[in-house]
């Protein structure tokens, strides 16, 4: 999608701090973190959201747990703990849309969210 903020980031047109990548995912850091730890894992190819029926089909959610798992143990968040999140819709505050998963770590996270 040409307009997509994140298609954008993934085609190195938008600068970001990316901290893993590989052939279908990329996680890069938010720029308006909410934790010290806050990095976005994003498919490569455009996902609209959780609902789009590609995410299912194949290996692509497959792809995306194992960079999440992969970067969370190669960057030591796994012996604490972290947060993954998925925002669907307005009233979850998604605000872009290109399916993204947020990883959140270094501090006690709050209980319920929102």
């Amino acid at each position: 999608m040409s307009d997509c903020l994140f298609c954008k980031i993934i085609k190195g047109e938008i600068p970001s701090q990316v901290v893993y990548e590989n052939e279908a995912v990329m996680i890069f850091k938010d720029i308006a973190p909410v934790a010290p730890t806050h990095w976005l894992a994003i498919p490569k190819s455009h996902i609209d959201n959780i609902y789009d029926p590609r995410l299912v089909d194949g290996e692509l959610l497959q792809s995306i747990f194992a960079a999440i798992q992969h970067v969370s143990e190669a960057e030591g968040l796994s012996e604490n703990g972290f947060r993954v999140i998925v925002n669907y819709g307005n009233d979850a505050g998604e605000a872009v849309p290109h399916l993204h998963f947020h990883l959140i770590a270094g501090r006690k996270l709050n209980w319920p969210p929102g």
